[in-house]
């Protein structure tokens, strides 16, 4: 086939023409080939009880390559969000299928309106459609079913857990210690084999070394000074314990004087030739260590013999020990024992009392010394602040609170003058029997149901009420008050000094007075404390943090 150039150029501009209109078509084509995404959503049930749960599902038909985002936190009020589960996945092709299931509830009975929600694919937000969900109450068969009265309150015995739990840490502790101080003081060790041999008797310690010497490698080795320093230490340690000769500071004449003449007094019974050769000896060993005198190795062991011969006669030689002397031996005897045993006492008190000291030092710096005199020596508003705590509801209209004690409730009884204008008067209080530390509620209720509370008077016959007790020099501010959930109230607080129960003694103390109401009730809460006193204010601050009261009767 031949192709000219006038073909050619209409072949050009016929391209040129159609290709614009090609482009739009295949855009057009690709806009049809992605379908529009498809959202559905379904709810399990549209009737439930207070605080049942009701499950709403979405699901969302979307190409692979969109991107969506799901509703987050509290979007479905009046209905409350309890959890929002896991993305479901499931892939088709070129096709994705999302399924998202959120838990909801409401603890109020009603009808409520579930509102739609905003499902946003590649940033263009698209709106579900809206439910009713009715919420019912829980019937209550209040005919068929026995009422009863509402039972007493009752003492119940506190738990000695925490106790338990310390004395057993504390016997652990104490038993360890003992243990280690047995084990390193008091234990009778196995003796080494030299303190075996410093026990036995010189004369038999003597010819014990003697033949040690005898099997050394000092004259194998050519240590010819070595091995007579140890023969004449051998010798002398013996005659100065056996023959109660200063041997050990003495010269070679000096020593072989002082045998002479104990041999001349009669207490030491030796021939002259055993003088005689051991002062040849000692004079050898003198020439060995101080001359660098080299003798021949069979000198040397000769040596060796002569002076076990030499400890074997003075050995002889020596007098019988009367009983006198062998007596204060025995004494001497004991009385090392007696000084060993108290060294032993002495070393387990000081190790006792140390280890007391380091105990008390550390638990002070780390708690401080103040807490940790209360926590031995006892402290009432700290084992209070320290005990079981318990949250309860006072009265009516309630006050709901957190205490140390159970509140116990008070008999009131309304004069015929307030009977006008009070319909009923609940109070609960605590009163430490110890400690200057008391906690009471009290809720009014109004004859008039739409009478507001007089907040001033009621202050007013507090503070009347704390001067007929005997507090004097009673200092008052006040503050506005807002308990967790936000209800409002006033806060009244200050100082004075106050009795002691049981005593007309005044200390000083602190107050403070929490009064709420609307219209046809009122709550007030008190409590006094020692000025001062950490652990009660740490109880007062506890117990105003965990306030909260009903803003209708």
């Amino acid at each position: 086939m031949i192709i000219t150039n006038k073909t050619n150029e209409k072949c050009v501009s016929w391209c040129k023409r159609i290709s614009p209109l090609f482009v739009f078509l295949l855009f057009i084509f690709d806009l049809s080939a992605q379908e529009a995404p498809n959202i559905t959503t379904e709810v399990d049930t549209t009737f439930i009880k207070i605080g049942e749960q009701v499950q709403w599902k979405v699901t969302v038909d979307i190409d692979s390559t969109d991107f969506v985002i799901f509703p987050e936190g509290q979007t479905f009020s009046p209905l409350e969000t309890v959890e929002a589960f896991a993305t479901d996945t499931t892939r088709k092709k070129d096709r994705l299928t999302l399924q998202k299931i959120y838990a909801l509830t409401q603890f109020d009975s009603g009808a409520y309106k579930l509102p739609a929600q905003r499902i946003d694919i590649n940033g263009v937000g698209f709106m579900t459609d809206s439910s009713m969900i009715n919420v019912a109450t829980v019937p209550v068969d209040t005919l068929n079913q026995k009422m009863y009265d509402i039972k007493p309150l009752i003492n119940v015995d506190k738990s000695n857990y925490a106790l338990w739990k310390y004395l057993l840490i504390g016997l652990l502790v104490l038993l360890i210690f003992g243990g280690l101080l047995y084990w390193f003081v008091f234990r009778k060790k196995p003796l080494t084999e030299e303190e075996k041999v410093a026990l036995l008797p010189p004369y038999d310690r003597a010819l014990l070394e003697l033949k040690r010497l005898e099997n050394s490698r000092y004259l194998i080795q050519d240590e010819y000074k070595e091995y007579y320093s140890e023969l004449t230490t051998i010798v002398r340690s013996y005659l100065e314990e056996d023959a109660h000769v200063t041997a050990m500071e003495s010269t070679t004449g000096q020593l072989i004087e002082k045998l002479e003449l104990l041999k001349d007094a009669g207490e030491l019974n030796l021939e002259d030739d055993t003088i005689k050769q051991f002062q040849q000896i000692l004079q050898t060993a003198d020439l060995v260590k101080f001359a660098k005198n080299k003798p021949s190795t069979s000198v040397a062991e000769h040596d060796r013999k002569l002076v076990e011969q030499i400890v074997e006669k003075t050995h002889e030689a020596l007098p019988e020990p009367t009983e006198e002397e062998l007596l204060e031996q025995a004494e001497y005897q004991e009385e090392l024992e007696r000084k060993a045993k108290k060294k032993k006492i002495k070393i387990a008190v000081i190790s006792t009392v140390a280890l007391i000291l380091i105990g008390i030092t550390i638990a002070g710096v780390k708690f401080g010394f103040g807490y940790l005199k209360d926590t031995v020596l006892g402290h009432p508003t700290k084992e209070l602040l320290e005990g079981e705590w318990v949250r309860s509801s006072y009265g009516f209209p309630p006050i709901q609170l957190e205490s140390p004690q159970v509140l116990v409730r008070q008999e009131i009884k309304l004069p015929p003058e307030a009977k006008a204008t009070i319909e009923d008067v609940q109070a609960f209080e605590y009163r430490s029997p110890i400690a200057l530390f008391n906690m009471g509620t009290t809720s009014i209720t109004l004859a008039q149901k739409e009478t507001e509370p007089e907040f001033d008077k009621t202050i007013e016959k507090i503070l009347s009420n704390f001067e007929d007790q005997g507090a004097k020099n009673i200092i008052t501010k006040q503050e506005e008050f807002s308990t967790i959930s936000g209800v409002k109230g006033v806060k009244v607080f200050g100082s004075g000094n106050f009795p002691m129960p049981g005593s007309e003694e005044l200390l000083e103390g602190e107050y403070t007075v929490l009064l709420f109401g609307g219209k046809g009730f009122q709550q007030y809460v008190i409590l006094t404390w020692l000025k001062d006193d950490t652990y009660a204010q740490e109880i007062v601050d506890r117990i105003l943090a965990s306030v909260e009261v009903k803003t209708e009767a």
